[in-house]
């Protein structure tokens, strides 16, 4: 590890001496917040795609996997990188992915034009994710699950926004309509170089500084293999179920209720948001309480509701979906700062790894339940995803090893 990388990633222990970072907070929760907005294109405009293109579930499922695994897999590699060499302004290379990505999706005229540009917007993410967490850590002042969440939060909105600018936007004036989405996307490149321009300028104080012992982690290395391995099935639980959500609840209210697309894509935004909110609850519920138990109940918590999810009607089942939001949101923030306190000094591949696993289980997610949804009926793919957050139950062998703060 260089002495760069040591001391960013001694820096938010010492909340004494630092200051939460509000500006930087706001600054990288929005960026994060129109990152996910326009990632959350791509799965919103399904219905219109599977249309236009005569796609089946199948092949919706692929390019959700297309978009996920250029996300998932470059993620740790970026992570690990930047943990040695911090890129500050590779932020904005990051954006101008996905904005080369909007454009291609909004011209595309071929099934694969569609999964190149699926491929782009997930290259965007690749980059984005691990740095922008670095960041919001540097900005955290030692409140890093208060930071993890307001960061956390942002992409939630985004994401909760994309349905709902689809169905407005997109839905009336078509597939090329998405070209209109660069602005936002300009916009974030605007943001993240003045992020960039801070970031930079943290990290030359912090080499100007006397360096400070890490502490490393109090768990023997054997446990902290198994703990990550149980915090790794834990988000194939979360991020699985969610999922069924993001790529086909909009296609399970229509068989099931008959709904119409516009309102369909109006109730996916509440789910959607739902998940803002259990995010923004997550981090400092978990400084609080121990991230632990909110990981405990977060997952196993969901269990009730997803079992009868599946049996409700319409009312019930919108119901349902924004306490299902709400409970298994708090996870994901709580799960990624736990994570970097049993492994230290590794923020760049913690953060790599856990978004990179969390974009690739819900692509593998995607396609693999598409390929049930089209072998049996949509909603078969919610009876037996309603087990999922049995594996909740993991968390229990989970250490003890983060101090509560009050």
């Amino acid at each position: 590890m260089t002495a760069e990388s040591s001391a960013i990633s001694v820096a938010p222990a010492r909340p004494s001496a630092e200051r939460l970072a509000v500006p930087i907070l706001a600054a990288i929760s929005v960026s994060h917040l129109l990152n996910d907005l326009m990632q959350s294109l791509l799965p919103a405009i399904y219905p219109i795609l599977k249309s236009s293109f005569h796609l089946d579930f199948g092949q919706i499922g692929l390019l959700t996997l297309t978009f996920q695994c250029t996300a998932s897999l470059l993620q740790p590699l970026v992570g690990t990188f930047t943990d040695r060499r911090p890129q500050p302004f590779s932020l904005v290379a990051g954006m101008g992915f996905t904005l080369v990505g909007l454009l291609t999706l909004s011209q595309a005229a071929s099934y694969p034009m569609l999964l190149l540009a699926a491929a782009l917007i997930g290259m965007g993410s690749s980059v984005f994710h691990p740095e922008s967490s670095r960041v919001a850590r540097l900005a955290s002042g030692g409140r890093l699950g208060l930071a993890q969440s307001v960061f956390q939060v942002g992409g939630n909105m985004g994401s909760a926004l994309g349905p709902l600018l689809a169905a407005f936007i997109v839905v009336p004036f078509g597939q090329p309509s998405i070209a209109w989405f660069s602005v936002v996307a300009l916009l974030a490149m605007v943001i993240l170089a003045a992020v960039g321009r801070w970031y930079r300028a943290k990290l030359a104080d912090l080499r100007a500084k006397p360096r400070v012992a890490e502490k490393g982690s109090s768990v023997p290395k054997a446990r902290v293999v198994v703990s990550i391995a149980i915090l790794m099935a834990l988000i194939f639980s979360k991020d699985f179920y969610v999922a069924s959500f993001t790529n086909y609840f909009t296609f399970y209210l229509i068989s099931k209720f008959q709904v119409s697309v516009q309102d369909a894509q109006i109730y996916l935004f509440v789910f959607l948001g739902a998940l803002a909110v259990g995010t923004v609850l997550g981090g400092p519920v978990g400084d609080r309480i121990g991230r632990r138990y909110v990981i405990w109940i977060s997952i196993l918590g969901v269990l009730p509701f997803t079992l009868a999810l599946p049996f409700a009607n319409l009312f019930w089942t919108v119901a349902l979906s924004m306490i299902v939001g709400i409970v298994i949101a708090s996870a994901f923030s709580a799960i990624l700062v736990y994570a970097t306190e049993l492994v230290p000094g590794r923020v760049g591949m913690i953060a790599g790894l856990f978004f990179g696993l969390s974009f690739g289980m819900a692509g593998l997610g995607a396609a693999a339940l598409g390929q049930l949804a089209d072998m049996t009926s949509i909603a078969t793919v919610y009876k037996v995803c309603s087990f999922l957050p049995a594996i909740g139950l993991l968390a229990y062998f989970l250490p003890k090893i983060e101090q509560k703060h009050f």
